[in-house]
């Protein structure tokens, strides 16, 4: 095949549709509010009812709001999976949807964070949705269209970020299944279970 006559758009969006519909989506099947809030380590950042996080700052619209820091601590704060789906479907998906596709202004601010796991993996599909859907409506043509203001490096391709936003919902996505298999291991060996 033809460098020319592949179709990219279509490339694009099935680097992220297999990893989601073949290793992530199954992985995430069944997340218990035990483990989106579990923390593994003190002080860890997370997604808590307003007023009752002790990180330097806490954002957002409704009943539970995000730990954050900025400029972000030395290391970093290590987050828990409510932290990690509140930043990708927030940070990595709402915001670009509202950016690009014309979606709802989003932002870590105004955002309603979900107080449970059912409502945040809700949220998760369907601003992955929204994205999907947009970078389908790019066609080819779009994906070379430079992004402009809204992103810190305007001159990269529209393709250059679908990309990138594919890259951090692999990676934090996988994280997310890797703490669910720590908790797992770790009450598991605390309540006596043998493997």
């Amino acid at each position: 095949m033809d460098a020319d006559d592949l179709d990219w758009n279509r490339t694009l969006r099935e680097q992220l549709e297999f990893h989601w519909h073949h290793q992530l989506r199954a992985r995430l099947d069944g997340l218990t509010d035990d483990e989106y809030f579990w923390s593994p380590v003190p002080d860890a950042w997370s997604v808590r009812p307003r007023g009752s996080s002790t990180a330097p700052a806490q954002v957002g619209a409704g009943a539970f709001t995000i730990d954050y820091a900025f400029p972000e601590p030395t290391p970093a704060a290590f987050t828990t999976i409510a932290w990690r789906l509140g930043h990708v479907i927030v940070g990595v998906l709402a915001a670009r949807n509202a950016a690009h596709f014309g979606a709802p202004a989003a932002s870590y601010e105004s955002w309603e964070y979900a107080g449970s796991a059912a409502t945040a993996l809700d949220q998760l599909e369907t601003q992955l949705d929204v994205w999907l859907t947009g970078v389908r409506g790019l066609g080819e043509a779009g994906l070379r269209v430079p992004v402009g203001a809204k992103e810190p490096y305007p001159e990269a391709s529209m393709a250059d970020l679908i990309l990138h936003i594919h890259r951090e919902l692999i990676h934090h996505l996988s994280e997310v299944c890797l703490l669910r298999d720590l908790h797992l291991h770790t009450t598991s060996a605390t309540n006596g279970a043998t493997r």
